[in-house]
């Protein structure tokens, strides 16, 4: 099993910035893609934000390019999301996730953009 615990979520206003961190705990294999998923209020689907793999290679959602920094420490086990020049319309509960085989997911943490 996997277990997955995200921290870093808050309130900030437009602009500022916020730094997401996830701790993988259990029986965690030396191959698998991490990444950070976001869903919105008023029921919209969870869509991608960004994901890297243990090599780090990283992908994007077109929405976040040059705001969001995916990063990793394997050693650690953990996966960040450096999250710059917020909008209001990032505002989601972000969700890490494990993929080694399966999906794996933690509980999510709430990111409020608002004046």
């Amino acid at each position: 099993q996997v277990q997955l615990v995200e921290s870093g979520g808050g309130l900030v206003q437009p602009g500022g910035s916020l730094r997401l961190s996830c701790v993988a705990s259990g029986s965690i294999l030396s191959i698998n893609v991490m990444g950070w998923y976001r869903q919105a209020p008023g029921g919209k689907e969870r869509e991608l934000v960004a994901v890297i793999t243990g090599g780090g290679n990283a992908n994007y959602a077109d929405s976040v390019k040059g705001r969001f920094t995916i990063s990793r420490d394997n050693t650690k086990n953990t996966v960040y999301l450096q999250m710059n020049s917020l909008k209001p319309e990032d505002t989601a509960v972000y969700s890490c996730s494990l993929k080694q085989g399966r999906y794996y997911w933690g509980q999510g943490t709430q990111v409020t953009v608002s004046s």
